[in-house]
């Protein structure tokens, strides 16, 4: 299973991207190693794990600690190694969306709105871990659940959000 490994880390001035690879590690601490090391002073790092066009997982250190995972389906972990190793261990689906309900606007059209998740996908770990950066559960699992976006098209939407599309877009066209 191919995939697409984009590490960004926040520092003074704005945002920093690297391509990780994660070829031989063992274990979710050593995946998280590899994103302290593209930037061990950042206040924030995050890994963007795309997979065969089909899965994504985030992952957030806050200044190198407290490791934070989202995985958008569980399935990854049955049909990959390193999706075994990412996601493996987290047991719970989605955690934080019970504090997160979108409001709804006032004469809304009831036909326009889309389902939070996708019914086959079984979203895992912390949706809300891009919450205090503007992207509340919902929405992430709005994006990743949304009828044709690949891992690539959330990833670009969140790095928009971020303000860090350009250093990722970057990665990608080498």
């Amino acid at each position: 299973m191919s995939y697409f490994a984009a590490a960004v880390a926040r520092v003074e001035g704005g945002w920093t991207a690297d391509e990780v690879s994660l070829r031989g590690v063992t274990d979710i601490e050593e995946v998280a190693d590899r994103l302290r090391d593209v930037e061990p002073d950042a206040d924030l790092s995050l890994l963007f794990v795309e997979a065969d066009d089909t899965y994504l997982v985030i992952l957030r250190l806050d200044e190198g600690e407290d490791l934070r995972i989202f995985g958008s389906d569980s399935a990854y972990a049955e049909e990959s190694q390193l999706g075994a190793l990412l996601i493996g261990d987290l047991k719970t689906s989605v955690t934080g969306l019970e504090d997160t309900e979108e409001p709804r606007a006032a004469g809304g059209d009831e036909e326009t709105e889309q389902p939070a998740v996708d019914p086959e996908a079984d979203p895992v770990g912390d949706a809300d871990l891009l919450a205090d950066l503007g992207i509340p559960a919902q929405k992430l699992l709005a994006l990743c659940g949304h009828e044709g976006m690949m891992p690539a098209d959330v990833t670009a939407e969140v790095c928009q959000v971020l303000g860090c599309a350009d250093e990722v877009e970057e990665l990608r066209e080498v």
